[in-house]
């Protein structure tokens, strides 16, 4: 069942009740959240600045968000949900992201219904060094929240990428280090460091629930041309989601790079039974980045 991946259609609007109603139909479809515990932590693809986001199909959708946190409580009222960011060279996740996304709002609105829920920010302490014996890293500098007992759901956009073919919930990952200059972590003659880099984050701080907001994608990583597929994905496990968002995109999820390291780490299947809609209703063919580095498929 870990290795199960629901695939629900989209059939109403881009509201969060709506929204609400396609993420429940998937979730029934894997069982569940499964063991919920508090911190209950949801990463939202929020690579970028606002401002540079024209589409406002670049990051994950609040209102996605937004449905998830309402889906978790209604199952147990007293979690406590961190929704997390880390700062980068174009963003403070404070200051540019969290305020000008909206979710103060909701942070807000939720505090007032009595929930506990807070921002937090990845690159402020407390930080830990966690030693690993991994592909790229033997040592990683993380906020403590990430390495304690948690559950944690990575939530992502269906998007192309230059230096790791697609973008999902492997590698919205990218976002946990604290660093701010994460441009030293993909320089261009190391792309298959990178990707090696993104399977020691999914080992390291694996997700317990992984879902795709397929419901708009898009050829691009901050710009480009938004897709409807109207779809969301969910699975227990990171490979198999982000094999499924990679065919529904058209591509082939055995040449990507990172899928293929991370499949032979227990991160799941690159071929998952795959419940709810078939792909083939589904599929909508992207084009790859214009700027794809060879290096990024295998």
């Amino acid at each position: 069942m870990a290795d199960t991946v629901a695939l629900v259609k989209h059939k109403g609007d881009l509201s969060a009740a709506s929204r609400f109603k396609t993420l429940e139909e998937a979730l029934e479809l894997i069982g569940g959240f499964g063991s919920l515990r508090s911190p209950f932590i949801i990463k939202p693809n929020l690579c970028t600045h606002p401002s540079w986001d024209i589409t406002r199909f670049a990051t994950t959708s609040i209102k996605m968000v937004e449905a998830l946190a309402n889906l978790a409580l209604r199952e147990d009222s007293k979690l406590s949900i961190r929704i997390v960011e880390s700062d980068s060279e174009d963003k403070f996740a404070d200051e540019a992201i969290f305020k000008k996304w909206g979710y103060k709002d909701l942070e807000e609105r939720l505090r007032k219904s009595g929930f506990d829920i807070s921002l937090l920010s990845l690159s402020q302490p407390p930080l830990v060094k966690v030693k690993f014996d991994g592909l790229y890293f033997k040592e990683v500098e993380l906020n403590k929240l990430l390495t304690d007992p948690r559950y944690f759901v990575s939530i992502a956009v269906a998007k192309t990428h230059p230096l790791t073919f697609v973008t999902g919930t492997i590698k919205n990952l990218f976002g946990l280090l604290p660093k701010k200059e994460k441009a030293t972590y993909h320089p261009s003659d190391r792309i298959i460091e990178f990707n090696q880099l993104l399977v020691d984050l999914t080992r390291l701080v694996t997700p317990d629930l992984c879902i795709i907001d397929a419901i708009v994608g898009m050829e691009g990583v901050v710009t480009g041309r938004p897709r409807r597929i109207n779809a969301i994905i969910a699975g227990k496990k990171p490979v198999p989601v982000d094999a499924t968002m990679a065919r529904l995109m058209g591509f082939q999820p055995e040449r990507i790079r990172h899928l293929v390291e991370a499949e032979k780490y227990g991160l799941g299947t690159l071929n998952p039974a795959v419940l709810g809609e078939s792909l083939e209703s589904l599929t909508v063919k992207f084009k790859p980045s214009s700027t794809l580095r060879p290096d990024a498929l295998i």
